[in-house]
């Protein structure tokens, strides 16, 4: 789903056969896409031809290959942005997605292109980062960012220090991409990413090597365009360019359901043009509904368990597939997310900032834990003679300016059945040490080893209440 934009008729197609295939399941990732799971493989044509006779896709969708391009879930919709960058992406997704020079890279990679001023789409951890940006002739266009990316050596993305127009855009970006293809590592799958080249390279000589790759000269840009939000999220309500206003609504930390798809491409068609917008955080939207039936809307979202003015714990919360359908993943993530943020919404129900709290199966970060407020990564300890899920804790990671990875809590590993107890503890440190301007983030930056420590301890959990709704064992999917 490249930028994350569907019509009505696509989302009521997907619900269709999650309710037909999948056992009504389907998980938004954050990476705009939606999996089904259950999938038998004798069912895949009639899927691939269901999901093409509406424009659909999942080719390339995993893989050594240009994955899912990410995008403003509003562009062209937006009154702030810089420029509306959503044809621009259909259009390197055109020539990219299926072509055979590009179906056999060192590894997997990530492409972010938006003009959000708020810069939702993540540029600082994509391999490719296009940020909407603004020149000394007053021309808006795209600040290029290479070699970001997560998992178990995390790096942020490094400037070029250029400008591109729209009309140099796909150049550009397959001028990148085929420098991975022919200059990144091989050997070793560990550092076959495109930020170890780059991390080797420096952005200077990787400029130079895509200039040549290319057969032209790029364009200084210089300062880098800025944003001011570490999170970027857009939920709730929002006015449109032409009046009318997005409704962005959270789902149960990426979880939904065919009948629930199904129910929002309907209101899509009933309340606007049926244009459904998927997000960078697992969340959804639905555009161009008029002011005056806003509320309506709202209430029919509601009656489906889908609150667009949510608590900050349901809207700040993010999972992986986790171990129910995941390979790699070694704890349960989707039903442990969803438990915490109702903990919290009954034990901190006035909490009002944006804090979040991303849930992590494996070390591998397709929940990003690494850019979360607390982010939660699974692991599996001894306790009484039997293995059971914990979970190891990453604090004050955050995008932006002063972006920074979350620091590990060293020698703390919080049971599942804790988690609840241990982020309230965390929170209500944090409401009690914190100075008048502190996010989270910034708390925890101020923090050294020894007081990150003390702050990040485990309390006594006796005496506090469990979590509401334990959840049982998972039992991974064959």
């Amino acid at each position: 789903i490249p930028g994350g934009a569907l019509t009505s008729e696509q989302v009521d197609v997907i619900g269709d056969l999650s309710q037909r295939f999948g056992r009504d399941v389907a998980d938004v990732t954050d990476r705009q896409n939606i999996q089904l799971h259950w999938i038998r493989i004798e069912q895949l044509p009639e899927i691939w031809e269901s999901l093409e006779a509406v424009g659909l896709s999942t080719t390339e969708a995993c893989g050594d290959t240009p994955r899912n391009i990410l995008g403003c879930p509003l562009a062209g919709i937006d009154a702030t942005e810089v420029i509306d960058a959503s044809a621009i992406l259909q259009d390197v997704n055109a020539k990219l997605v299926g072509n055979p020079e590009f179906s056999n890279l060192p590894r997997k990679f990530k492409i972010s292109i938006s003009g959000c001023r708020h810069q939702c789409a993540q540029h600082e951890i994509n391999d490719i980062g296009l940020v909407g940006a603004v020149n000394e002739e007053g021309e808006p266009g795209f600040d290029v960012w290479v070699g970001g990316g997560l998992s178990t050596n995390p790096m942020f993305a490094k400037r070029l220090g250029v400008f591109i127009g729209p009309e140099h855009v796909v150049s550009v970006v397959l001028g990148i991409t085929a420098v991975f293809r022919d200059w990144g590592y091989r050997r070793a799958r560990n550092r076959a990413r495109l930020k170890f080249l780059v991390q080797d390279w420096g952005p200077a000589k990787f400029r130079e090597v895509l200039e040549d790759e290319i057969g032209f000269r790029l364009r200084d840009l210089d300062p880098p365009p800025t944003s001011v939000m570490s999170h970027r999220e857009h939920t709730g309500i929002g006015v449109q360019k032409d009046g009318r206003r997005y409704v962005g609504f959270a789902l149960r930390a990426g979880r939904t359901s065919g009948h629930q798809l199904r129910a929002i491409g309907r209101l899509a068609d009933r309340y606007g043009d049926g244009r459904v917008r998927t997000t960078t955080q697992q969340k959804m939207a639905i555009l161009d509904v008029p002011e005056a039936r806003v509320g309506e809307l709202m209430e029919e979202l509601a009656a489906l368990d889908l609150p667009v003015l949510g608590s900050t714990w349901r809207k700040g919360a993010m999972a992986c597939t986790g171990i129910e359908f995941c390979k790699l993943a070694i704890v349960e993530t989707k039903g442990r997310a969803a438990e915490l943020y109702r903990y919290l919404e009954d034990r901190i129900p006035d909490f009002e900032e944006d804090v979040r709290i991303n849930v992590n199966g494996c070390p591998n970060s397709c929940a990003r834990y690494q850019t979360a407020d607390i982010g939660l990564m699974g692991c599996v300890v001894t306790e009484k003679g039997r293995k059971v899920e914990a979970f190891l804790v990453h604090l004050g990671g955050h995008l932006g300016e002063r972006r920074s990875f979350g620091r590990k809590v060293k020698g703390v590993k919080v049971l599942g059945n804790e988690v609840g107890p241990y982020v309230e503890t965390l929170i209500r440190r944090y409401r009690n040490g914190r100075a008048a301007d502190d996010t989270f983030a910034s708390f925890v930056d101020g923090l050294d080893e020894a007081e990150l420590k003390q702050f990040a301890a485990k309390p006594d959990f006796v005496g506090l209440p469990p979590a509401p709704g334990v959840i049982a064992e998972p039992r991974k999917a064959s």
